[in-house]
C-alpha cells in the first residue's frame, strides 16, 4: 500500500477535540477494499472516509465510508467532514455546495462561510422510511430502563433517510443519562429488525439554547456509543416531523449529544412534512484537528 495522506476533523464540534472524530484520505482511488477496512480498524474512528477519486463524476466526488468493521451506505457525520475536506483541500474555493456520490445516492452538503472560512454545512437527507414499530417492554430491558421511563405518546419505531435506527422516546434526561445497554439482550431484539443501531431522545437539555439531548447506541457495528450521529439525527428530524412532536409539522431544533463520553455535540435539524414528503437536513460545523500519513 503507497503511503497514504489523510487529515482528522472534529464533526458538530463547537470547539476542537469535541464532536464526532472522522479521518479522511483525499488519495484513496488505489486502495482496495481490505485495505480501507483495515485502516479504518485501526484508526478505531466511528467513521473513516475515503474520497476514491478526485475528478468529478455527475456533479459529484465519489466516497466510501467505514466504521471499525464494516463499510456503510450512509453517514451524517462522515458526509460534512468529508466535504470540509473537499472544499478546504481540493476545490480550495468558496463553493456554495460540494455534492458526495455515496452508495445512497449523491448527497449535497450546503457550506455557508464567515470571513471566507466554512462556517457551518447543511446536508440534505434522502426522504425518510419508517418501518416496524417496537414494543416499550421489548427494549426497555435492553436499555437497563423501566418502561415508565418511555413516553408513550409516540412510537419506538425504525427510521431510515439511509441508514435505519431505532428512535426510542425518553421522558427525561435522567432516564437518557442511566442507560445501560444490556449486550446479550441485543440479539433478541435486533436480529428481526432491519435497524441494528438505537438512537433515544428526550425533551430536557443540559443549556438552554438547545431543545433535545440524544445518545446512540451501534454496537453491531463495533461502536459502543457515538458522540454525534448525523444519519440518526436525520432519522429523528423526520420522526418529529411525521409524528408533530412539537405540535407542528415543521422541525427546527438544536440536538445535544456525546455529553456521556466526553464529546459534547451540537447537531442543527430541519425538517418539513408536506403531502408529498418529509424534507430533512442536518447541519453542523467542522474543525480540522490535524494531518498526516499513514506510509
Amino acid at each position: 500500500m503507497p503511503n497514504q495522506p489523510f487529515y482528522i476533523v472534529d464533526v458538530f464540534a463547537e470547539t476542537k477535540y469535541a464532536g464526532n472524530q472522522l479521518a479522511v484520505f483525499p488519495q484513496a482511488g488505489n486502495l482496495s477494499t481490505a485495505e480501507m477496512q483495515q485502516i479504518a480498524k485501526e484508526l478505531n474512528f466511528s467513521e473513516t472516509t475515503f474520497i476514491t477519486s478526485l475528478e468529478l463524476e455527475a456533479d459529484g466526488y465519489p466516497v466510501r465510508i467505514f466504521t471499525p468493521v464494516q463499510e456503510l451506505p450512509f453517514a451524517g457525520h462522515p458526509t460534512l467532514g468529508t466535504a470540509f475536506i473537499l472544499q478546504q483541500r481540493v476545490v480550495q474555493q468558496a463553493v456554495e455546495t460540494v455534492n458526495l456520490n455515496l452508495t445512497v445516492g449523491q448527497i449535497p452538503v450546503q457550506i455557508f462561510y464567515a470571513n471566507g472560512l466554512p462556517e457551518m454545512l447543511w446536508m440534505k437527507h434522502n426522504p425518510p422510511v419508517f418501518g416496524q414499530t417496537i414494543a416499550p417492554d421489548a427494549i426497555a430491558p435492553v436499555l437497563g430502563l423501566e418502561i415508565t421511563d418511555i413516553d408513550p405518546s409516540v412510537p419506538i419505531q425504525e427510521v431510515s433517510t439511509g441508514v435505519p435506527f431505532i428512535i426510542v422516546p425518553l421522558k427525561t434526561l435522567t432516564a437518557l443519562q442511566q442507560i445501560q445497554v444490556n449486550r446479550d439482550r441485543l440479539p433478541a431484539l435486533l436480529d428481526p429488525l432491519e435497524a441494528k443501531m438505537i438512537f433515544c431522545f428526550c425533551p430536557e437539555v443540559r443549556h438552554s439554547a438547545n431543545h433535545f439531548s440524544a445518545r446512540m447506541f451501534a454496537h453491531y457495528l463495533g461502536i459502543p456509543e457515538d458522540p454525534a450521529t448525523g444519519s440518526a439525527n436525520g432519522c429523528f428530524a423526520a420522526y418529529l416531523a411525521q409524528y408533530e412532536y412539537l405540535g407542528t409539522p415543521t422541525v427546527d431544533v438544536r440536538v445535544e449529544q456525546g455529553y456521556e463520553i466526553g464529546r459534547p455535540s451540537l447537531i442543527l435539524l430541519k425538517a418539513e412534512k408536506t403531502e408529498a414528503r418529509i424534507d430533512v437536513s442536518v447541519g453542523g460545523k467542522v474543525i480540522l484537528v490535524a494531518q498526516g500519513e499513514f506510509v
